[in-house]
Protein backbone atom coordinates (compact mmCIF):
# COMPACT_ATOMS: atom_id res chain seq x y z
CA UNK A 1 0.00 0.00 0.00
CA UNK A 2 1.04 3.47 -0.85
CA UNK A 3 2.47 5.32 2.05
CA UNK A 4 3.27 9.32 2.14
CA UNK A 5 6.21 10.09 3.26
CA UNK A 6 7.40 13.55 4.05
CA UNK A 7 11.14 14.02 2.91
CA UNK A 8 11.84 17.25 5.22
CA UNK A 9 13.48 16.53 8.37
CA UNK A 10 11.29 18.65 10.24
CA UNK A 11 8.36 17.19 8.77
CA UNK A 12 9.61 13.51 9.72
CA UNK A 13 10.34 14.98 13.15
CA UNK A 14 6.46 16.13 13.30
CA UNK A 15 5.25 13.07 12.45
CA UNK A 16 7.29 11.23 14.92
CA UNK A 17 5.84 13.44 17.50
CA UNK A 18 2.75 11.80 19.50
CA UNK A 19 -0.63 13.18 18.98
CA UNK A 20 -0.52 14.68 22.18
CA UNK A 21 2.79 16.42 21.95
CA UNK A 22 1.74 17.81 18.13
CA UNK A 23 -2.31 18.90 19.73
CA UNK A 24 0.22 20.53 22.66
CA UNK A 25 2.77 22.29 20.37
CA UNK A 26 -0.33 23.62 17.87
CA UNK A 27 -2.41 25.08 21.01
CA UNK A 28 0.86 26.29 21.81
CA UNK A 29 1.51 28.08 19.05
CA UNK A 30 -2.34 29.18 18.70
CA UNK A 31 -1.40 30.78 22.30
CA UNK A 32 1.84 32.24 21.77
CA UNK A 33 -0.08 34.03 18.47
CA UNK A 34 -2.83 35.13 20.66
CA UNK A 35 -0.93 36.45 23.80
CA UNK A 36 1.71 38.23 21.11
CA UNK A 37 -1.66 39.83 19.18
CA UNK A 38 -3.29 40.29 22.75
CA UNK A 39 0.22 42.27 24.16
CA UNK A 40 0.69 44.27 20.81
CA UNK A 41 -2.90 45.61 21.08
CA UNK A 42 -2.64 46.22 24.91
CA UNK A 43 0.27 48.52 23.97
CA UNK A 44 -1.13 50.05 20.90
CA UNK A 45 -4.57 50.98 23.04
CA UNK A 46 -2.55 51.91 26.20
CA UNK A 47 -0.20 54.40 24.36
CA UNK A 48 -2.85 55.94 22.47
CA UNK A 49 -5.37 56.40 25.74
CA UNK A 50 -2.40 57.86 27.53
CA UNK A 51 -1.15 59.87 24.37
CA UNK A 52 -5.44 60.83 23.99
CA UNK A 53 -4.79 62.42 27.83
CA UNK A 54 -1.78 64.01 26.97
CA UNK A 55 -3.48 66.14 23.99
CA UNK A 56 -6.34 66.36 26.13
CA UNK A 57 -4.62 68.36 28.89
CA UNK A 58 -2.76 70.22 26.46
CA UNK A 59 -5.94 71.41 24.40
CA UNK A 60 -7.45 72.52 27.56
CA UNK A 61 -4.45 74.66 28.62
CA UNK A 62 -4.10 75.88 24.95
CA UNK A 63 -7.77 76.98 25.68
CA UNK A 64 -6.92 79.29 28.26
CA UNK A 65 -4.69 80.72 27.29
CA UNK A 66 -6.57 81.19 23.74
CA UNK A 67 -8.96 82.72 25.82
CA UNK A 68 -6.58 85.51 27.54
CA UNK A 69 -5.23 86.30 24.03
CA UNK A 70 -8.97 86.92 22.56
CA UNK A 71 -9.97 89.18 25.57
CA UNK A 72 -6.29 91.02 25.59
CA UNK A 73 -5.58 89.54 29.25
CA UNK A 74 -2.36 87.75 28.84
CA UNK A 75 0.21 87.61 32.07
CA UNK A 76 3.87 87.82 31.59
CA UNK A 77 4.96 85.37 31.96
CA UNK A 78 2.24 82.85 30.67
CA UNK A 79 0.35 80.15 33.45
CA UNK A 80 1.01 76.96 33.03
CA UNK A 81 -2.06 74.66 34.66
CA UNK A 82 -0.64 71.35 34.07
CA UNK A 83 2.36 69.94 36.11
CA UNK A 84 3.63 67.92 32.44
CA UNK A 85 2.97 71.24 30.64
CA UNK A 86 6.78 72.05 29.40
CA UNK A 87 6.90 74.70 26.99
CA UNK A 88 3.63 77.61 25.92
CA UNK A 89 4.05 80.23 23.35
CA UNK A 90 1.62 82.43 21.71
CA UNK A 91 3.05 83.55 18.03
CA UNK A 92 1.57 85.78 15.59
CA UNK A 93 1.07 85.13 11.70
CA UNK A 94 4.51 86.62 11.48
CA UNK A 95 6.33 84.50 13.64
CA UNK A 96 7.11 86.26 16.15
CA UNK A 97 6.43 85.44 19.80
CA UNK A 98 3.99 87.87 21.59
CA UNK A 99 3.92 85.38 24.81
CA UNK A 100 5.63 82.29 26.43
CA UNK A 101 5.98 80.84 29.51
CA UNK A 102 8.31 81.03 32.08
CA UNK A 103 10.72 78.22 31.33
CA UNK A 104 10.18 79.01 27.20
CA UNK A 105 12.13 80.92 24.44
CA UNK A 106 10.52 84.75 24.34
CA UNK A 107 12.12 85.43 21.18
CA UNK A 108 12.54 82.09 19.27
CA UNK A 109 9.44 80.29 18.26
CA UNK A 110 9.39 76.61 19.39
CA UNK A 111 8.20 75.42 16.27
CA UNK A 112 9.10 75.89 12.33
CA UNK A 113 6.74 78.34 10.28
CA UNK A 114 5.39 75.13 8.23
CA UNK A 115 4.92 73.20 11.73
CA UNK A 116 3.13 76.29 13.02
CA UNK A 117 0.62 76.22 10.47
CA UNK A 118 0.45 72.29 10.66
CA UNK A 119 -0.79 72.68 14.58
CA UNK A 120 -3.00 75.60 14.00
CA UNK A 121 -4.93 73.79 11.39
CA UNK A 122 -5.43 70.21 13.98
CA UNK A 123 -2.47 68.40 13.72
CA UNK A 124 -0.53 67.49 16.76
CA UNK A 125 3.32 66.47 16.68
CA UNK A 126 6.29 65.04 18.12
CA UNK A 127 9.72 67.29 18.10
CA UNK A 128 12.71 66.57 19.92
CA UNK A 129 13.01 68.16 23.42
CA UNK A 130 16.73 69.71 22.32
CA UNK A 131 14.78 72.82 20.72
CA UNK A 132 13.42 73.73 24.36
CA UNK A 133 16.44 72.21 26.36
CA UNK A 134 15.08 69.10 27.21
CA UNK A 135 16.62 65.74 26.90
CA UNK A 136 12.81 64.06 26.38
CA UNK A 137 10.49 64.09 23.46
CA UNK A 138 7.44 66.84 23.27
CA UNK A 139 3.92 66.23 22.44
CA UNK A 140 3.41 69.57 20.64
CA UNK A 141 -0.52 70.66 19.70
CA UNK A 142 -1.59 74.39 18.50
CA UNK A 143 -5.12 76.51 19.61
CA UNK A 144 -6.14 79.12 17.19
CA UNK A 145 -6.49 82.41 19.08
CA UNK A 146 -6.97 86.35 18.15
CA UNK A 147 -8.72 88.29 16.22
CA UNK A 148 -9.46 88.03 12.31
CA UNK A 149 -6.99 90.97 12.05
CA UNK A 150 -4.37 89.48 14.10
CA UNK A 151 -4.28 86.23 13.89
CA UNK A 152 -2.50 84.00 16.83
CA UNK A 153 -1.44 80.38 17.41
CA UNK A 154 -1.29 78.89 20.96
CA UNK A 155 1.34 76.53 21.01
CA UNK A 156 1.24 73.64 23.79
CA UNK A 157 3.95 71.40 24.30
CA UNK A 158 3.98 68.61 27.03
CA UNK A 159 7.23 66.15 27.57
CA UNK A 160 5.99 62.42 27.10
CA UNK A 161 9.03 61.17 29.27
CA UNK A 162 6.12 59.76 31.85
CA UNK A 163 4.15 58.34 28.78
CA UNK A 164 7.21 56.57 27.60
CA UNK A 165 7.96 55.49 30.98
CA UNK A 166 4.75 53.81 31.15
CA UNK A 167 4.94 52.27 28.14
CA UNK A 168 8.48 50.70 28.62
CA UNK A 169 7.18 49.05 32.06
CA UNK A 170 4.12 47.69 30.43
CA UNK A 171 6.13 46.13 27.94
CA UNK A 172 8.38 44.83 30.37
CA UNK A 173 5.60 43.16 32.06
CA UNK A 174 4.10 41.56 29.24
CA UNK A 175 7.78 40.52 27.97
CA UNK A 176 8.03 38.61 31.75
CA UNK A 177 4.99 37.36 32.60
CA UNK A 178 3.50 36.28 28.70
CA UNK A 179 6.32 33.75 28.27
CA UNK A 180 5.48 32.72 31.88
CA UNK A 181 1.52 32.39 31.02
CA UNK A 182 2.03 30.90 27.84
CA UNK A 183 4.38 27.99 29.50
CA UNK A 184 1.68 27.68 32.31
CA UNK A 185 -1.25 27.33 29.65
CA UNK A 186 0.99 25.07 27.44
CA UNK A 187 1.32 22.80 30.11
CA UNK A 188 -2.34 22.84 31.25
CA UNK A 189 -3.64 22.07 28.03
CA UNK A 190 -0.97 18.59 28.11
CA UNK A 191 -2.54 18.09 31.13
CA UNK A 192 -5.96 17.74 29.86
CA UNK A 193 -4.83 16.53 26.58
CA UNK A 194 -3.56 13.74 28.49
CA UNK A 195 -6.92 13.25 30.18
CA UNK A 196 -9.02 13.63 26.85
CA UNK A 197 -6.69 11.00 25.15
CA UNK A 198 -6.62 8.19 28.78
CA UNK A 199 -10.14 6.49 26.79
CA UNK A 200 -7.69 6.09 23.33
CA UNK A 201 -4.80 4.76 25.42
CA UNK A 202 -7.42 2.14 27.07
CA UNK A 203 -8.93 1.51 23.28
CA UNK A 204 -5.34 0.90 22.30
CA UNK A 205 -4.29 -1.12 25.53
CA UNK A 206 -7.59 -2.86 24.78
CA UNK A 207 -6.89 -3.88 21.37
CA UNK A 208 -3.88 -5.09 22.04
CA UNK A 209 -5.08 -7.66 24.69
CA UNK A 210 -7.69 -9.08 21.23
CA UNK A 211 -5.80 -11.99 20.18
CA UNK A 212 -8.94 -13.17 18.19
CA UNK A 213 -8.49 -16.27 21.07
CA UNK A 214 -12.11 -15.55 23.10
CA UNK A 215 -15.24 -14.25 21.07
CA UNK A 216 -16.03 -12.38 24.36
CA UNK A 217 -12.93 -9.56 24.10
CA UNK A 218 -14.19 -6.38 23.50
CA UNK A 219 -12.85 -2.93 23.75
CA UNK A 220 -13.29 -0.72 27.25
CA UNK A 221 -16.35 1.59 26.22
CA UNK A 222 -15.47 5.01 28.13
CA UNK A 223 -18.85 6.75 30.52
CA UNK A 224 -18.64 9.86 28.14
CA UNK A 225 -21.07 10.24 25.97
CA UNK A 226 -18.53 11.39 23.48
CA UNK A 227 -16.47 10.86 20.15
CA UNK A 228 -14.70 8.17 21.85
CA UNK A 229 -17.56 6.33 23.15
CA UNK A 230 -18.98 6.37 19.84
CA UNK A 231 -15.81 5.27 18.31
CA UNK A 232 -15.62 2.30 20.94
CA UNK A 233 -18.88 0.98 20.37
CA UNK A 234 -18.90 1.26 16.57
CA UNK A 235 -15.13 -0.68 16.86
CA UNK A 236 -16.91 -3.49 19.13
CA UNK A 237 -20.19 -3.41 17.20
CA UNK A 238 -17.57 -4.47 14.34
CA UNK A 239 -15.63 -7.13 16.39
CA UNK A 240 -19.73 -8.64 16.89
CA UNK A 241 -20.04 -8.72 12.99
CA UNK A 242 -16.43 -10.22 12.95
CA UNK A 243 -17.04 -12.59 15.16
CA UNK A 244 -20.14 -13.84 14.03
CA UNK A 245 -19.03 -14.02 10.56
CA UNK A 246 -16.53 -16.12 11.96
CA UNK A 247 -18.80 -18.38 13.45
CA UNK A 248 -20.64 -18.31 10.38
CA UNK A 249 -17.34 -19.34 8.53
CA UNK A 250 -16.74 -22.08 10.79
CA UNK A 251 -20.30 -24.00 10.65
CA UNK A 252 -20.02 -23.17 7.22
CA UNK A 253 -16.41 -25.09 6.28
CA UNK A 254 -17.88 -27.80 9.21
CA UNK A 255 -21.03 -28.23 7.68
CA UNK A 256 -19.74 -28.35 3.81
CA UNK A 257 -17.10 -30.79 5.17
CA UNK A 258 -19.94 -33.20 6.92
CA UNK A 259 -21.88 -32.90 3.54
CA UNK A 260 -19.04 -33.42 1.31
CA UNK A 261 -17.63 -36.71 3.42
CA UNK A 262 -20.52 -38.83 3.04
CA UNK A 263 -20.91 -39.22 -0.49
CA UNK A 264 -17.13 -39.60 -0.20
CA UNK A 265 -17.41 -42.64 2.37
CA UNK A 266 -20.34 -43.35 0.44
CA UNK A 267 -18.22 -44.01 -3.15
CA UNK A 268 -15.38 -45.71 -0.94
CA UNK A 269 -17.22 -47.72 0.51
CA UNK A 270 -19.27 -49.02 -2.59
CA UNK A 271 -15.83 -49.11 -4.32
CA UNK A 272 -14.23 -51.54 -1.60
CA UNK A 273 -17.17 -53.68 -2.10
CA UNK A 274 -16.54 -53.98 -5.83
CA UNK A 275 -12.82 -54.97 -5.01
CA UNK A 276 -13.58 -57.82 -2.44
CA UNK A 277 -16.16 -59.04 -4.28
CA UNK A 278 -14.08 -59.14 -7.37
CA UNK A 279 -16.94 -60.29 -9.86
CA UNK A 280 -17.12 -56.96 -11.46
CA UNK A 281 -19.43 -58.17 -14.25
CA UNK A 282 -21.90 -58.94 -11.38
CA UNK A 283 -21.85 -55.72 -9.00
CA UNK A 284 -20.11 -53.68 -11.93
CA UNK A 285 -23.59 -51.79 -12.99
CA UNK A 286 -25.05 -51.15 -9.94
CA UNK A 287 -21.96 -49.69 -8.20
CA UNK A 288 -21.18 -47.47 -11.37
CA UNK A 289 -24.66 -46.40 -10.98
CA UNK A 290 -24.81 -45.68 -7.02
CA UNK A 291 -20.85 -44.10 -7.30
CA UNK A 292 -22.38 -41.79 -10.46
CA UNK A 293 -25.00 -40.51 -7.99
CA UNK A 294 -22.98 -40.15 -5.33
CA UNK A 295 -20.22 -38.02 -7.77
CA UNK A 296 -23.31 -35.62 -9.28
CA UNK A 297 -24.25 -35.03 -5.58
CA UNK A 298 -20.89 -34.21 -5.12
CA UNK A 299 -20.62 -31.76 -8.25
CA UNK A 300 -24.12 -30.23 -7.55
CA UNK A 301 -22.68 -29.45 -3.59
CA UNK A 302 -19.58 -28.51 -5.45
CA UNK A 303 -21.42 -26.08 -7.60
CA UNK A 304 -23.84 -24.45 -4.94
CA UNK A 305 -20.77 -24.22 -2.68
CA UNK A 306 -18.67 -21.44 -5.47
CA UNK A 307 -22.36 -19.77 -5.79
CA UNK A 308 -22.92 -18.73 -1.97
CA UNK A 309 -18.78 -18.13 -2.79
CA UNK A 310 -19.94 -15.47 -5.24
CA UNK A 311 -22.64 -14.54 -3.64
CA UNK A 312 -20.76 -13.22 -0.61
CA UNK A 313 -18.80 -11.34 -2.50
CA UNK A 314 -21.10 -9.41 -3.98
CA UNK A 315 -20.94 -11.22 -7.68
CA UNK A 316 -24.35 -13.05 -7.65
CA UNK A 317 -23.79 -14.18 -11.26
CA UNK A 318 -20.60 -14.83 -13.51
CA UNK A 319 -22.56 -12.45 -16.65
CA UNK A 320 -23.70 -9.03 -16.87
CA UNK A 321 -26.79 -8.11 -15.54
CA UNK A 322 -30.13 -7.55 -18.13
CA UNK A 323 -33.38 -7.76 -18.62
CA UNK A 324 -35.10 -11.17 -18.64
CA UNK A 325 -38.58 -11.94 -19.38
CA UNK A 326 -38.74 -14.01 -16.19
CA UNK A 327 -42.33 -15.81 -17.51
CA UNK A 328 -40.91 -17.69 -20.42
CA UNK A 329 -38.24 -18.81 -17.78
CA UNK A 330 -40.67 -20.16 -15.67
CA UNK A 331 -42.64 -21.96 -18.20
CA UNK A 332 -39.26 -23.21 -19.73
CA UNK A 333 -38.44 -24.75 -16.03
CA UNK A 334 -41.85 -25.98 -15.93
CA UNK A 335 -41.22 -28.08 -18.60
CA UNK A 336 -38.70 -30.49 -17.26
CA UNK A 337 -40.74 -31.58 -14.54
CA UNK A 338 -43.55 -33.54 -16.71
CA UNK A 339 -42.30 -36.44 -15.05
CA UNK A 340 -42.02 -35.54 -11.25
CA UNK A 341 -43.68 -37.29 -8.37
CA UNK A 342 -46.38 -34.86 -7.94
CA UNK A 343 -48.07 -32.52 -10.47
CA UNK A 344 -46.91 -29.35 -11.35
CA UNK A 345 -48.98 -26.80 -12.54
CA UNK A 346 -49.10 -23.11 -14.05
CA UNK A 347 -51.71 -21.48 -12.03
CA UNK A 348 -51.20 -18.01 -14.41
CA UNK A 349 -47.90 -17.08 -15.44
CA UNK A 350 -47.83 -12.47 -16.37
CA UNK A 351 -45.51 -11.36 -18.65
CA UNK A 352 -42.72 -10.09 -16.25
CA UNK A 353 -39.25 -8.25 -17.06
CA UNK A 354 -36.75 -8.27 -13.96
CA UNK A 355 -33.05 -7.28 -14.01
CA UNK A 356 -30.74 -10.01 -13.71
CA UNK A 357 -28.91 -13.04 -14.97
CA UNK A 358 -31.02 -15.92 -16.67
CA UNK A 359 -28.35 -18.67 -14.64
CA UNK A 360 -28.83 -17.27 -11.40
CA UNK A 361 -32.41 -16.47 -11.86
CA UNK A 362 -32.97 -19.97 -13.20
CA UNK A 363 -31.31 -21.29 -10.04
CA UNK A 364 -33.62 -19.31 -7.70
CA UNK A 365 -36.38 -20.59 -9.62
CA UNK A 366 -35.24 -24.00 -9.85
CA UNK A 367 -34.34 -24.75 -6.29
CA UNK A 368 -37.80 -23.35 -5.06
CA UNK A 369 -39.16 -25.73 -7.58
CA UNK A 370 -37.16 -28.89 -5.93
CA UNK A 371 -38.06 -27.78 -2.77
CA UNK A 372 -41.48 -27.92 -3.33
CA UNK A 373 -41.71 -30.84 -5.36
CA UNK A 374 -39.91 -32.55 -2.07
CA UNK A 375 -42.36 -31.52 0.50
CA UNK A 376 -45.56 -31.56 -1.64
CA UNK A 377 -47.98 -34.46 -1.42
CA UNK A 378 -50.08 -34.45 -4.45
CA UNK A 379 -49.18 -30.98 -6.52
CA UNK A 380 -47.24 -27.98 -6.66
CA UNK A 381 -48.53 -24.67 -8.28
CA UNK A 382 -46.76 -21.76 -9.57
CA UNK A 383 -48.16 -18.19 -10.07
CA UNK A 384 -46.33 -14.97 -11.72
CA UNK A 385 -47.63 -11.46 -11.00
CA UNK A 386 -46.85 -8.09 -11.51
CA UNK A 387 -48.21 -5.06 -9.29
CA UNK A 388 -46.68 -1.60 -8.05
CA UNK A 389 -43.59 -2.15 -9.83
CA UNK A 390 -42.58 -5.58 -8.34
CA UNK A 391 -43.28 -9.07 -9.63
CA UNK A 392 -44.46 -11.99 -7.61
CA UNK A 393 -43.59 -15.48 -7.95
CA UNK A 394 -45.52 -18.06 -6.08
CA UNK A 395 -44.58 -21.24 -5.25
CA UNK A 396 -47.02 -23.15 -3.13
CA UNK A 397 -47.38 -26.96 -2.34
CA UNK A 398 -49.95 -28.88 -0.14
CA UNK A 399 -47.11 -30.23 1.86
CA UNK A 400 -46.81 -29.98 5.94
CA UNK A 401 -45.42 -26.64 5.64
CA UNK A 402 -42.64 -24.84 7.95
CA UNK A 403 -43.46 -23.90 11.36
CA UNK A 404 -43.66 -20.39 12.43
CA UNK A 405 -40.73 -21.12 14.58
CA UNK A 406 -38.74 -22.32 11.93
CA UNK A 407 -38.94 -20.05 8.59
CA UNK A 408 -36.24 -17.91 9.65
CA UNK A 409 -33.90 -21.01 10.58
CA UNK A 410 -35.21 -22.57 7.28
CA UNK A 411 -32.41 -19.87 5.45
CA UNK A 412 -29.03 -21.14 7.27
CA UNK A 413 -27.33 -23.10 4.81
CA UNK A 414 -27.20 -26.26 5.62
CA UNK A 415 -29.91 -26.62 7.46
CA UNK A 416 -33.18 -28.84 6.85
CA UNK A 417 -35.96 -30.19 8.64
CA UNK A 418 -36.50 -33.73 9.51
CA UNK A 419 -37.92 -35.10 6.78
CA UNK A 420 -35.52 -33.71 4.38
CA UNK A 421 -32.49 -35.42 5.89
CA UNK A 422 -32.87 -38.38 4.09
CA UNK A 423 -29.58 -38.68 1.50
CA UNK A 424 -31.34 -39.44 -1.46
CA UNK A 425 -34.78 -37.53 -0.97
CA UNK A 426 -33.81 -35.11 0.55
CA UNK A 427 -31.27 -32.22 -0.23
CA UNK A 428 -27.83 -30.48 1.70
CA UNK A 429 -29.87 -27.62 2.84
CA UNK A 430 -28.27 -25.22 0.37
CA UNK A 431 -31.45 -24.50 -1.72
CA UNK A 432 -33.34 -21.69 -0.10
CA UNK A 433 -30.50 -20.30 0.80
CA UNK A 434 -29.28 -19.26 -2.01
CA UNK A 435 -32.52 -18.77 -3.80
CA UNK A 436 -32.87 -15.96 -0.63
CA UNK A 437 -29.48 -14.44 -1.57
CA UNK A 438 -30.15 -14.67 -5.10
CA UNK A 439 -33.56 -12.63 -4.35
CA UNK A 440 -31.70 -10.42 -2.63
CA UNK A 441 -28.51 -9.63 -5.27
CA UNK A 442 -31.72 -8.81 -7.71
CA UNK A 443 -33.46 -6.20 -5.11
CA UNK A 444 -35.76 -8.73 -3.78
CA UNK A 445 -36.40 -10.97 -1.08
CA UNK A 446 -38.12 -14.24 -0.82
CA UNK A 447 -41.28 -14.52 2.08
CA UNK A 448 -43.52 -17.49 3.32
CA UNK A 449 -46.73 -17.67 2.96
CA UNK A 450 -49.45 -19.65 4.94
CA UNK A 451 -53.21 -18.74 2.89
CA UNK A 452 -52.11 -21.22 -0.09
CA UNK A 453 -55.13 -23.10 -0.57
CA UNK A 454 -54.97 -26.48 1.02
CA UNK A 455 -50.94 -25.80 1.78
CA UNK A 456 -47.77 -23.29 1.96
CA UNK A 457 -46.38 -20.95 -0.36
CA UNK A 458 -42.86 -19.23 -0.38
CA UNK A 459 -43.68 -15.88 -2.55
CA UNK A 460 -40.72 -14.17 -4.24
CA UNK A 461 -40.68 -10.55 -4.80
CA UNK A 462 -38.54 -9.14 -7.52
CA UNK A 463 -38.31 -5.26 -8.85
CA UNK A 464 -39.69 -4.87 -12.38
CA UNK A 465 -36.92 -3.44 -14.58
CA UNK A 466 -37.50 -0.06 -15.05
CA UNK A 467 -35.58 0.33 -18.44
CA UNK A 468 -38.12 -1.74 -20.34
Amino acid sequence: MWEWRPKLGWHRLWWRLSLRARLTVVASLALAFGLGAGAVLLLVITGRSLLSTVDGGAIRTGGEIAELVNADRLPVPLPVTGPSIAVVQVVDAAGRVRAASANADHLVPLLRPAEIAAVRAGDRLFIAGDRAGLSTELRVVGVPAGPVGDPQTVIVAVGIGQLQDSLRVITIWVAVTGPALLAVLALLFWRVTGWTLRPVAALTRGAQDITGGGPDRRLPVPAARDEIHRLASTLNGMLDRIDASRQRQRAFVSDAAHELRSPLASIRTQLEVAQRVGDLDRVGVGVLADVLADVDRLSRLVDDLLLLARLDEGRPARQPAGPVELAGLVADLLSRYEGARVAVRAGGLAPAVVLGDADGLRRLVGNLLDNAVRHARAAVRVRLAAQDGWVMLRVGDDGPGIPATDRDRVFDRFTRRDDARSRDAGGAGLGLPIARELARAYGGDISFSGDEPGGFAVVVRLPVDGRV
